[in-house]
């Protein structure tokens, strides 16, 4: 039977994925239309499971060469000689293991690079053969090269993509066979890599991928192909869940990310029964979306580490992210600033609207955790909230959050309470998260409302064992800006199918009644603190 797979390559035969048929057809446009493009996306983003799936729709109608550079050693790159030589084995491995149709003749001098002296072949005569049979060839020939990032700090590397480009502008100009099409696969953006070799200005606007066409084509899984992939599931297993709802609620979380939809699902069935739910129908839920995605950020894995690690490079973009969090700051999109562009590239921030937004809800509530984990400046806030932590639960598990907020607003005060309003408001709603983390860590897991988070208010979603709580947390600006939030949040309560809310104000109004008072709008039910 088939499973969820979150490790190399999805198959269709052997894993529950979602249906990329749709992205191979348009990716399909631009191998027949000739063109050489790259698919450089974040880490587990799917790229070598698409272009699995992009080989199987090729290979009848062309030569498909099918390569990757994650088994080429250092030494391979260490001179011209040692990668033409390495480059000719992984050629001849295509047809000795895969049964490429390599011609004899191809073959010979192939073999011939490899036992040739180190110094002696070079890389105008490999391509010489390759172009040659490109010219005898019945079939176009298309070359794909995967995880080119291994290769991508090295000159020999650049030379190779000159070579690539001075057959495209050939078959361009005169007419003269070469590769029919060229897909380079990976994380970095080989556009750039005259930047990094060679830093003069000349360089840096002569890439030798300028010919590469642009690649804009969406591989983030749509939520009506995750629910497809759940019926697919759910034929199997016989769970009876709402397979549009449950797809609907990992998109919320993941955005789409193939990893995180993938390692969600791959949670809820096999980690979750019984330990949590008595059986998988109660487990695919959005009760078991929360509890997978509360274990996911409590794992310990690569592309977590690749993201904080390239978030510790670059310390103000790391701060700018950290404000827009908790202080609602608008950062501008800058296309060429190379923070960024790092970040942007390794899948952790996107450009939504001309502003800097953070890739999915699971990397903002890591974030959050690992901002407020790193800062010393609430210590006394989190050790008062894991003290008193265990009066905070009720007797069946939920979360008594007026009390929470009851004590948050005396230990503020306690702490915090000569503070000055421009301090407060740039800190407060900080303070507050500071203070809640420690309550439900290891247990449940909270969000930040991305459309609510600015300067004036935010939204925080609590999810703990299968409820949820929706606190909104605001600056006090008068009266009649509290009754439009008190409306702003019953509507957000529908969107949630609750009943009861819980709004905390920070009001520097001297003559303000601060503690916690209960107020009943229409059939809701509001907890309004003050501070």
């Amino acid at each position: 039977m088939k499973v969820f797979n979150t490790t190399a390559v999805c198959l269709p035969n052997k894993h529950y994925m979602v249906d990329l048929t749709s992205r191979v057809v348009e990716i399909k446009k631009l191998v027949d239309d000739g063109k050489y493009f790259t698919i450089n996306r974040a880490r587990q983003y799917g790229k070598t499971t698409t272009l699995t799936a992009l080989k199987q729709v090729l290979q009848d109608e062309y030569i498909v060469l099918s390569l990757s550079f994650e088994g080429i050693s250092k030494g391979g790159f260490h001179s011209e000689g040692e990668f033409v030589q390495t480059f000719s084995r992984k050629l001849l491995d295509l047809k000795e293991f895969y049964g490429v149709d390599i011609p004899d003749q191809v073959s010979k001098e192939l073999l011939k690079f490899c036992k040739q002296d180190l110094a002696a072949p070079k890389q105008d005569e490999l391509f010489r053969t390759l172009r040659r049979w490109c010219v005898k060839s019945q079939k176009k020939i298309v070359l794909f090269i995967d995880e080119v990032d291994s290769a991508t700090n090295n000159q020999i590397f650049i030379d190779f993509l000159g070579m690539l480009r001075d057959g495209y502008i050939s078959r361009e100009t005169d007419g003269l066979p070469t590769f029919h099409s060229v897909i380079l696969a990976g994380v970095t953006d080989v556009k750039h890599l005259k930047g990094v070799i060679r830093p003069d200005e000349d360089h840096k606007l002569n890439s030798p991928w300028n010919i590469a066409a642009d690649f804009d084509i969406d591989m983030s899984l749509s939520e009506s192909g995750i629910k497809g992939m759940l019926e697919e599931y759910d034929a199997d297993h016989n769970t009876g869940m709402d397979t549009a709802g449950v797809a609907k609620e990992i998109t919320a979380y993941t955005n789409g990310y193939p990893f995180f939809v993938s390692r969600i699902c791959q949670i809820i069935d096999t980690k979750l029964v019984p330990q949590y739910f008595p059986d998988l129908s109660k487990a695919w839920t959005k009760a078991g979306v929360d509890e997978a995605v509360r274990i996911i950020l409590s794992e310990d894995n690569s592309l977590f580490d690749s993201v904080m690690g390239k978030l510790e490079q670059y310390p103000d973009l790391k701060l700018q992210l950290r404000n827009i969090m908790f202080r609602g700051d608008t950062v501008a999109h800058l296309p060429d600033d190379e923070a960024q562009k790092q970040l942007r590239m390794y899948g952790f921030i996107y450009n939504k609207h001309n502003v800097v937004a953070i890739t999915n809800r699971i990397f903002e509530m890591r974030l959050c955790t690992y901002f407020i984990g790193e800062s010393k400046k609430n210590e006394d806030l989190k050790r008062m909230a894991s003290v008193n932590k265990t009066i905070f639960v009720e007797v069946d598990g939920s979360l008594n959050i007026p009390l929470i907020m009851e004590h948050f607003i005396k230990e503020h005060n306690r702490i915090h309470g000569n503070d000055t309003e421009e301090f407060l408001e740039a800190e407060g709603r900080e303070r507050f998260l500071t203070y809640l983390a420690p309550i439900i860590n290891g247990t449940g897991t909270y969000s930040i409302e991305e459309q609510t988070s600015n300067q004036r208010r935010m939204d925080v979603v609590i999810h703990y064992l299968g409820r949820r709580y929706v606190i909104e947390l605001k600056i006090w600006h008068g009266e009649r800006y509290n009754e439009k939030g008190e409306k702003q949040i019953c509507d957000y309560l529908d969107y949630f199918d609750l009943t009861v809310g819980y709004m905390l104000s920070f009001n520097f109004n001297k003559k303000k009644e601060q503690g916690v008072k209960k107020i009943q709008i229409g059939d809701k039910t509001l907890y309004e603190a003050t501070l």
